[in-house]
């Protein structure tokens, strides 16, 4: 019996992260939309490390550089993705309560990205490499 309980946690992780996100931008006391670029943020951040696994062989060295530059590349994202509320915020486009629920939301979408690759990136039968 296959079991949904980690899908199903991952979908409500990332609809509380976009709910953050939404009530950052659409709430009467902020109503500016500019934070919802962050979405260009959400969606680039597994792909270096997605081409990284189809391309890197799965040899048992110490370090592969395609997975290096993969994580490295990530990491710029996500950096980027937290960065970029704050300097709207500085710059007086946003009002930092804004920032702070965007910034939350930012913790719980790449905290969901990051479970998606923990429970699902196993080469076993059930992994998302079928998708």
């Amino acid at each position: 019996m296959v079991t949904h309980t980690p899908l199903i946690s991952l979908s409500f992780g990332g609809a509380i992260g976009l709910m953050f996100l939404m009530l950052g931008c659409a709430l009467p006391v902020y109503d500016k939309y500019w934070p919802l670029f962050l979405l260009f943020f959400y969606i680039l951040s597994p792909i270096p490390y997605c081409i990284s696994r189809r391309v890197a062989d799965d040899t048992d060295s110490a370090s592969n550089a395609c997975k290096e530059l993969a994580i490295f590349l990530t990491t710029g994202i996500v950096i980027s993705a937290f960065g970029l509320p704050i300097v709207f915020a500085r710059a007086e486009v946003i009002a930092w309560g804004a920032c702070a629920l965007v910034l939350t939301g930012n913790v719980v979408i790449f905290a969901t990205i990051l479970g998606f690759f923990l429970v699902f990136g196993s080469n076993d039968d059930f992994s998302w490499q079928q998708w």
